[in-house]
């Protein structure tokens, strides 16, 4: 069982003005993949803010995996994506690119989504839309896969290439 950390990414739902659907849904679909979310939060759209609890989450409570929701569209305000790189040793650029391809099925509006993923230290930090039906869209494609990239990360399985 790895652990995670689940963070919104929303000015209004950092003040209380709008309820956080879309973090209780990435939340539950981490419990029923196995998953123990041991954290949550909710932050504005702001980067120095976003950077802060994605280190938090990697470097003191050394989670797993953190999943961010919000903030990866076009408005002025959406700089997820740039808090994510800002923060990683290393991107994971297949994570990203396969949610847009399967949204890509769904509507032409998914090229228009900036979502990244990386790694920090023995942390994956992935980006997820804001809206619960995109969450749901774009994470149930790249779930699956994720505990083989944390087994390599954590060091769990040793070489994937090994015999």
């Amino acid at each position: 069982m790895y652990t995670a950390a689940v963070i919104t990414v929303s000015d209004k739902g950092s003040q209380g003005l709008r309820e956080d659907t879309g973090g209780p849904l990435v939340c539950q679909m981490l419990r029923e993949a196995g998953y123990k979310v041991g954290y949550t939060a909710i932050v504005p759209d702001e980067q120095p803010e976003i950077e802060r609890e994605l280190k938090y989450c990697a470097d003191e409570l050394d989670m797993a995996l953190v999943v961010t929701t919000g903030g990866t569209g076009f408005s002025p305000r959406d700089v997820t994506p740039e808090a994510t790189v800002a923060v990683c040793d290393r991107l994971a650029p297949g994570i990203p690119e396969a949610m847009r391809q399967e949204s890509l099925k769904i509507t032409n509006r998914a090229m228009l989504t900036r979502q990244q993923a990386g790694i920090r230290g023995r942390t994956l930090i992935i980006n997820l839309p804001g809206s619960p039906k995109a969450i749901r869209e774009n994470f149930a494609v790249v779930l699956p896969a994720l505990d083989h990239g944390l087994e390599m990360l954590r060091d769990k399985k040793g070489d994937c290439a090994a015999t």
